[in-house]
């Protein structure tokens, strides 16, 4: 039987998480390690906070785990970059140093496709084998890969800590609304002249059932977690009835540029580089090795996305 903490496990996927935890035969107790207290029947609350790095070794400890899921994060980046690096790189630090003090087995980490970082020579698909290069100027993704660098240190340096790091795609859920569906909102699409922009999504319930999976009976490993297939921008457009607005890389870096200094928008010119080149990841390795299979593909998972978000679509 195994004993499960999960960190950030009042949010939004980690509620998900404990909830397909707490009905699994083979988990004795969950526990939902939060700033908040869990709703989810049948899981424990403790409040602590990952940036403090005495907080979470003795709940462990009290709880007898064995097996933590890491899913303490920024839910939307890009408003204070300090806070963000205190949560998703001190926090996952402080999270690694209690596990291997108090005898953890296992820990899941909630990584990203950002990871790999926006990157004009990134492959058309993104396998594990990819180095995960991260984007400086993105410190979302710059955070990612510095996590990810601190990850693979420990796996050198603590071995008894077995390891299992999903990288994931755009989660979309029934509550989901952030900078990636902001897109989608406005009237005309915003397409960058002479690309796609593949999206590659995944529904919530998916990647509740991988990290479960990886709590339980699952291989460690590395792991892209996303739906089969994507999107790009003009399929997206065309979904939704809206036209686009494609402007050249080079117009839109320098408007972007200008309102950045007159304060007219939080975006500056590396936006660009964001819409360019989304990291598209594949996921045979999470089929195939893994051995868990997406019920629903990119665009199944948009679709959802559209039928729990009414109005988005035109049609």
């Amino acid at each position: 039987m195994t004993r499960v903490l999960v960190t950030g496990g009042a949010g939004f996927l980690g509620s998900h998480v404990t909830r397909l935890l707490a009905g699994h035969p083979s988990v004795e107790v969950v526990v939902s390690g939060d700033l908040r207290d869990s709703d989810v029947p049948g899981v424990v609350s403790a409040r602590f906070d990952v940036t403090d790095g005495d907080a979470l070794a003795p709940v462990l400890a009290a709880h007898d785990i064995d097996t933590v899921v890491h899913l303490a994060a920024i839910v939307n980046p890009g408003k204070d970059v300090g806070l963000e690096y205190r949560v998703d790189v001190e926090g996952t630090a402080h999270v690694l140093d209690a596990c291997i003090r108090t005898g953890v087995r296992r820990i899941v980490v909630s990584s990203s496709g950002a990871a790999y970082g926006y990157h004009a020579d990134n492959p058309e698909w993104l396998t594990e084998d990819a180095p995960a290069r991260g984007s400086d100027e993105f410190p979302y993704s710059k955070h990612k890969r510095l996590v990810e660098d601190m990850l693979a240190a420990a796996r050198d340096e603590h071995p008894e800590l077995e390891q299992v790091i999903f990288r994931i795609g755009t989660i979309l859920g029934p509550t989901v609304r952030n900078q990636i569906t902001a897109l989608w909102d406005a009237p005309r699409l915003l397409r960058v002249a002479g690309s796609d922009s593949p999206f590659v999504f995944v529904w919530v319930d998916d990647v509740a059932g991988a990290m479960v999976r990886a709590a339980t009976d699952g291989p460690v490993g590395i792991f892209n977690v996303a739906g089969d297939g994507r999107m790009t921008v003009p399929e997206i457009a065309e979904r939704l009835g809206k036209r686009m607005l494609t402007i050249p890389a080079w117009l839109l870096g320098g408007a972007l540029r200008v309102g950045w200094a007159l304060r007219l928008t939080e975006h500056g010119p590396e936006k660009v580089r964001f819409l360019r080149y989304r990291p598209v990841l594949a996921n045979t390795r999470l089929k195939e090795q893994f051995g868990y299979v997406p019920l629903l593909t990119t665009r199944e998972a948009f679709e959802e996305y559209l039928r729990t978000h009414p109005g988005v679509a035109r049609r």
